[in-house]
């Protein structure tokens, strides 16, 4: 097992005991990662106590669709924005049964990078229902697995941080 996987496994560990702690129930809305930071948190056994689904929206439409993420702030914005990642993340929680979520979108590569948004960068919100959220901008270096996997690591850190806090 690589470096990343037995990562992201500790941390789902450490969410999933937070997570029972305060009695919530996690929502996940993922883009570039397709579905992985899903993967770890669900290699925890007894993972169905406290998260409850994981929306894989990789198109725009997708994430007009499933999360209800605004058509205009996806032309103003584009899909890897921290504006995207907050409505992606407040449409989970609308979508779902969860009081917390976490949400990723990026450019993985090899391609679809820009010169405002190159490849690596990745944008994250965690938000917890009608409390709080706050949003970040990454970039990450390596391949488009390297890329992916230390999204699904840094969406997981900053979860637990959040969990953490008094």
């Amino acid at each position: 097992m690589d470096h990343y996987a037995t990562l992201s496994i500790e941390l789902s560990k450490l969410i999933g005991v937070a997570l029972k702690a305060n009695n919530v129930m996690l929502t996940l809305a993922e883009s570039c990662t397709g579905g992985l930071t899903a993967a770890a948190i669900t290699e925890t056994p007894g993972s169905s106590a406290w998260f409850d689904r994981g929306f894989v929206t990789y198109s725009d439409a997708s994430k007009e669709s499933m999360l209800s993420v605004p058509t205009n702030t996806l032309k103003t914005y584009g899909a890897v924005s921290e504006e995207t990642s907050l409505a992606m993340a407040l449409g989970a929680l609308k979508n779902s049964h969860a009081n917390i979520a976490a949400s990723i979108t990026g450019v993985a590569g090899p391609s679809g990078g820009s010169e405002d948004k190159p490849v690596g960068t990745v944008c994250f919100t965690w938000a917890i229902k009608n409390a709080y959220s706050t949003s970040s901008t990454e970039h990450f270096a390596g391949n488009r697995q390297e890329i992916r996997y230390q999204a699904v690591i840094s969406a997981m850190s900053g979860l637990l941080a959040i969990l953490q806090q008094p």
